[in-house]
């Protein structure tokens, strides 16, 4: 008994301060939506791909060993693919505006696993910038890891030229607005529940109850003057019409 009586004051408490819920979620949903229309700047990413691979005279023979070896390279390839041996030449060749720790920031390596093949992708404002950086990193590193290393087992599969007009990857303004809809009905929810624990007036004989630990024996309730001057009408009518 006790479990429904509180299950009917909280859904009672939620139903008192629907407008106020409704009202703080709308509010983070529009909030949302204008932050990520208008304030966040676009992102779009670029890739480009490496196949790492020794050059073989004979191309039939498949050696697993040599395989695996490539793939444990790939480790060190993303690591010498973002430092300042390659980013610099990169900079330099396309004449950016930035440093090199910004171009860095601007730069992943992803690769699956036991893949021999790098992914570099590149995020940016301008989609026709993250394209270059791309291409240019994947060249320079080509070239770069020859002396580097000394070997030649690295190759750019065909070079990423058909990404500019793509969609950015960020800012996600619906799912910005979903996330900000959960939180702000929860937020909502929250000062509702809070606004009735700190709200201590006496409304119901319930609270009466509650508040002097005594049973209530009778209540006085709320009287219509309106209804009772026509209940008052009504039977002096009837007791004119009686005589």
């Amino acid at each position: 008994m006790e479990e429904t009586i509180s299950l009917k004051e909280l859904f009672h408490t939620l139903k008192k301060r629907i407008t106020l819920i409704i009202s703080i979620t709308l509010l983070a949903m529009i909030v949302s939506a204008v932050v990520s229309y208008f304030v966040l700047t676009p992102e779009y990413k670029s890739s480009t791909q490496i196949l790492v691979n020794q050059t073989k005279d004979d191309q039939s023979v498949y050696n697993y060993n040599e395989v695996q070896t490539n793939v444990q390279l790939i480790s060190t390839y993303s690591v010498i693919i973002k430092s300042a041996a390659i980013l610099n030449n990169v900079k330099n060749d396309l004449d950016l505006d930035f440093s090199v720790s910004d171009l860095n920031d601007k730069i992943t390596v992803e690769s699956a696993q036991n893949s021999q093949i790098m992914t570099v992708s590149v995020t940016d404002p301008d989609p026709a910038l993250a394209l270059n950086i791309a291409n240019k990193t994947a060249e320079v590193f080509e070239k770069e890891i020859k002396e580097i290393m000394s070997v030649d087992n690295v190759s750019i599969l065909p070079l990423a030229n058909d990404q500019e007009n793509q969609s950015p990857v960020s800012p996600n303004p619906p799912l910005n607005i979903v996330i900000a809809a959960v939180i702000g009905l929860l937020i909502g929810i929250g000062i509702a529940f809070l606004l009735d624990y700190l709200d201590n007036t006496v409304k119901t004989e319930q609270d009466i109850e509650k508040l002097l630990e005594l049973p209530v024996l009778g209540a006085i309730t709320t009287i219509d003057e309106n209804f009772d001057a026509k209940v008052r009408g009504t039977n002096n009518g009837r007791i004119r019409g009686a005589s």
